[in-house]
């Protein structure tokens, strides 16, 4: 229930069998992940026509030019030097040295500086998908896919950090509806059988963009589910409510966490009727000698049935952690153990290629 907590640096590092391996493919997979979305975004950047970032794209088609084979190293380097010319023209003020007679740029506040950072990225989409398989216990098929942020940055920082430096500028909202576009974008790879999971705050989902970019992806409705992350705030519940309703009439489906640090209460899974629970790695991990944690699980396992909800986890890594999640009843599972993030829609094939009666498993019930 996470917008994902890996940088950019380890896309495939899948594991080498059983139900997580990845397709076997020549080369480094996690080099031919990134160049394939690198390339995609440097088309859609080059394919503009705005007057306005005329000069930017002069710059990438220069820098493309000269590193034709390199496109991930072309992004960083239009990336850092966007950045910096957006901070030399919002934050950099001269100032006149007394003892060196040089004039030297006064340092930008480090508000400006991560909104320049944030807007740099929105502005020529620095941003790809990663999918993660979800699987349905215990047979182990693919049953769908959560699509999860990354982030062509030149720090190496996660997912989390950059939503939360977004909104702590007043733009965790553009930059959740820009990281929805590119997940709808490359969801159309995604085979049809599998439902697709975006991750959206409780605020974001109100934005009235979302239910238009919804309706008018290539995903059918009923393929869609929004995991929504982190605790409602009482006065955002009826519009939340109103927000959702005629996408879930629609066939749209709505995950909460139901145990984890960004939980919803009792309460809340009460009030909001999701068609999903999940719980994440820190209610999995060691789940299976801790008589306490078994406790909670089949707790949360009596709850999804008393509200008709479906319960899955998040975070899997150890047989032990899944054999004891399908025997407490969880109907679904995703984590390392079961497949690691991958951008490349071969590893997303690969993935039900091995499982023979995937197709006519159809979607999550």
């Amino acid at each position: 229930m996470s917008w994902d907590d890996n940088s950019l640096h380890a896309l495939t590092n899948s594991l080498p069998t059983g139900w997580g391996a990845q397709a076997a493919l020549p080369g480094d997979m996690g080099e031919l992940s990134v160049r394939w979305q690198a390339q995609q975004i440097i088309t859609e950047l080059l394919a503009e026509t705005d007057p306005a970032s005329a000069r930017p794209r002069a710059q990438l088609r220069a820098l493309f030019e000269a590193y034709p084979d390199n496109p991930e190293h072309v992004l960083l380097e239009h990336l850092t030097a966007t950045t910096e010319l957006a901070n030399a023209e919002n934050g950099a003020i001269p100032v006149v040295s007394s003892s060196q007679n040089v004039t030297v740029p006064e340092p930008v506040p480090f508000t400006r500086r991560s909104r320049n950072r944030i807007e740099a990225i929105l502005a020529d989409k620095m941003l790809m998908t990663a999918f993660q398989p979800i699987r349905r216990l215990p047979e182990g098929h693919v049953i769908g896919v959560e699509a999860l942020t990354r982030f062509v940055s030149d720090d190496g920082a996660s997912a989390d950090h950059w939503f939360n430096e977004a909104e702590s500028v007043g733009l965790g909202t553009e930059l959740e509806v820009a990281a929805l576009h590119r997940a709808l974008t490359a969801a159309q790879a995604v085979p049809d059988h599998m439902f697709v999971a975006v991750n959206l705050t409780p605020a974001t989902c109100t934005d009235p963009r979302i239910q238009g970019m919804l309706e008018h992806s290539q995903l059918a409705m009923g393929r869609i589910i929004i995991e929504l992350n982190g605790p409602i705030p009482l006065d955002q519940y009826p519009s939340l409510t109103a927000a959702l309703a005629p996408l879930r009439r629609s066939g749209l489906r709505v995950a909460v966490d139901g145990a984890g640090h960004r939980f919803t209460s009792m309460d809340q899974i009460l009030e909001l009727n999701p068609d999903i629970i999940k719980v994440d790695r820190s209610f999995v991990a060691g789940i299976e000698s801790s008589p306490g944690q078994r406790l909670r699980a089949a707790a949360m396992v009596e709850l999804a049935g008393d509200v008709n909800a479906v319960i899955g986890a998040h975070g899997v890594e150890t047989p032990e952690e899944l054999a004891a999640l399908t025997e407490l009843g969880m109907t679904s599972a995703q984590g390392y153990l079961l497949g690691r993030p991958s951008v490349h829609p071969l590893d997303w094939n690969a993935w039900i290629r091995s499982e023979s009666e995937t197709a006519a498993s159809g979607p999550a019930s």
